[in-house]
């Protein structure tokens, strides 16, 4: 998990079973697994591999519950996050028991080309899995879900074959420049991924749910950064997300009209604050379309992905000044009344000023260099 500052506190307990809150749409939830290969380029990080690799999960709202939860991740991915966060208080193999919401292969409700799709792009370092919480939830509500795990970019990835590939970036020594060609690499991968489920041949027996029209895109961290990059290169993006992200990549000299939020933490993102705040500012200037500036009074990086509820139920402290099941219900809010207003055309007056059932989220102004 790559995460500085975890630390085990003194009521540390790993002995119940880990879960994720449960979703909170009105749909029982589907899941399945795709493994992409996009032989019209080598792998940007190890060029030896002649096409580029990708694994990629899909969740989905489903007409029934299925037999079988979806595992969230396998004992050897788990083993490999735990060692990589210094995590050494909870067995190796915790993270493989966390209790999800989604059945394996359940199967999809909904009519042609009528579920609005959401991409999703996990932190450096970080797998697919770690999104799965907020996942869960969209497709709760009605949307086809897709995670996309950026291979040598994270821990541990498992590809069906067995092979378990690690994180080959996370060895290098990078500047700006590594993490424009990450965010940039990273556009490809979802272009792609969009290419492989709206194309004329879909990877995915049900891609016909789909309505490609109403398509949008989240990340968190180093994902939230290449958000932009995707959508700057592929105008099938309509809206998207920077969730505690800092972003690299120029914007293009005429900026991105399409609606966009920035979500994250006011220790790092508070407008007028030296330091990394200002790159906020600058994309800032860069959005010409609907637009917000939203913080979280309390959190942490871990706050906003399933990582801030699991430390909580282990024990581990990650700086956070706000439980993160309640962190979690924050950020499904405000991520699903988004994408409700931008790709379904439903107004969502929470988006609009503070709200007295989420007091922790402040609404910033940076041309006022202020937040309320």
């Amino acid at each position: 998990m790559a995460v500085s500052g975890l630390a085990p506190v003194a009521s540390a307990s790993a002995s119940a079973e880990p879960y994720l809150p449960a979703p909170t749409g009105s749909r029982p939830v589907g899941t399945t697994s795709l493994h992409l290969k996009d032989a019209s380029r080598p792998d940007p990080w190890v060029p030896s591999v002649k096409a580029r690799e990708l694994m990629v999960s899909l969740w989905y709202p489903a007409e029934a519950p299925g037999r079988h939860r979806a595992r969230y991740m396998t004992p050897k991915e788990s083993e490999l996050l735990l060692k990589d966060g210094d995590i050494t208080s909870v067995p190796a193999d915790t993270l493989s028991k966390v209790r999800t919401h989604a059945f394996t292969d359940a199967r999809p409700a909904g009519r042609p080309h009528s579920l609005p799709l959401v991409v999703l792009s996990p932190g450096h370092s970080k797998p697919r899995s770690e999104l799965t919480a907020l996942a869960e939830d969209l497709a709760s509500r009605g949307y086809v879900v897709a995670a996309i795990d950026h291979t040598y970019e994270n821990v541990a990835q498992t590809f069906p074959d067995g092979r378990v590939t690690t994180c080959v970036t996370c060895e290098m020594k990078k500047g700006p420049a590594e993490w424009v060609k990450l965010e940039k690499g990273r556009a490809a991968d979802v272009s792609f991924v969009l290419d492989e489920l709206t194309g004329a041949r879909p990877k995915w027996k049900y891609a016909r749910l789909i309505d490609t029209s109403r398509i949008g895109m989240s990340g968190q961290s180093a994902g939230g950064a290449s958000t932009l990059s995707a959508m700057a290169a592929d105008r099938r993006l309509r809206a998207g997300i920077d969730v505690d992200g800092t972003v690299e990549a120029p914007l293009p000299e005429d900026g991105l009209s399409r609606p966009f939020l920035l979500l994250g933490k006011p220790a790092t993102y508070t407008p007028g604050k030296p330091g990394t705040a200002a790159n906020w500012e600058s994309v800032w200037a860069g959005l010409h379309g609907w637009k917000r500036w939203l913080l979280v009074d309390g959190a942490a990086h871990t706050s906003f992905t399933d990582l801030g509820v699991l430390v909580d139920q282990f024990g581990i402290e990650d700086g956070a000044d706000i439980p993160g099941a309640r962190a979690l219900a924050i950020t499904r809010r405000y991520v699903a009344a988004f994408f409700d207003q931008h790709l379904r055309k439903k107004p969502q007056p929470l988006l609009d000023q503070p709200s007295a059932s989420y007091p922790e989220v402040k609404f910033c102004a940076p041309e006022k260099k202020t937040c309320a």
